[in-house]
């Protein structure tokens, strides 16, 4: 199993952290993983990606060459991002912050944004509830895994507040 997926919105969203919580799920299942990021000069509404390789043998190629899966939480993002997506890959978007979704075939769109502020209270918990539905949709690492990553790598403070927007980008798709 080799998994390639690119994560990407504007600086300030969240990408990179998500990008490294799937990383660190999926280490935690024994399995093989790099992540990579890079975003513009801004640091907060610039463009912004992450790509993470998931495997079961080693990696010895660390960059996305075609990857199986891009998020893209903004418009700006779905338009440079999905292009080199594989054809029988999946496209997950955030459906108000993508108003004009790419022509593919296999598009999946999510209130990503509005589930975060409306119920797990902030704009801020969007990349939680995009990493659940990814998760949830792809099978690329187990939810408690996923929940485990999340609790080790987010404020303690927040904790709840992310297992709950976790949870209900799990429960926004089905797979």
């Amino acid at each position: 199993m080799r998994k390639e997926l690119r994560l990407s919105g504007s600086g300030g969203q969240g990408v990179i952290t998500a990008a490294i919580i799937l990383a660190q799920a999926a280490v935690d299942e024994g399995k093989e993983a790099v992540q990579s990021q890079s975003y513009g000069p801004e640091a907060r509404g610039g463009a912004s990606k992450s790509e993470v390789i998931l495997s079961d043998a080693p990696i010895y190629h660390p960059h996305v060459r075609q990857p199986d899966v891009v998020l893209a939480m903004t418009q700006k993002a779905a338009d440079k991002y999905y292009k080199d997506l594989h054809p029988d890959g999946l496209l997950i978007l955030d459906e108000q912050l993508v108003p004009n979704p790419p022509a593919f075939a296999h598009t999946i769109r999510i209130p990503i944004t509005k589930l975060a502020v409306e119920k797990a209270g902030r704009k801020l918990f969007a990349n939680i509830v995009a990493l659940g539905a990814l998760v949830h949709l792809t099978g690329i690492v187990q939810f408690d895994s996923i929940k485990k990553a999340v609790a080790n790598r987010v404020p303690p403070h927040t904790v709840d507040q992310n297992m709950k927007a976790l949870q209900l980008g799990w429960d926004a798709v089905s797979p």
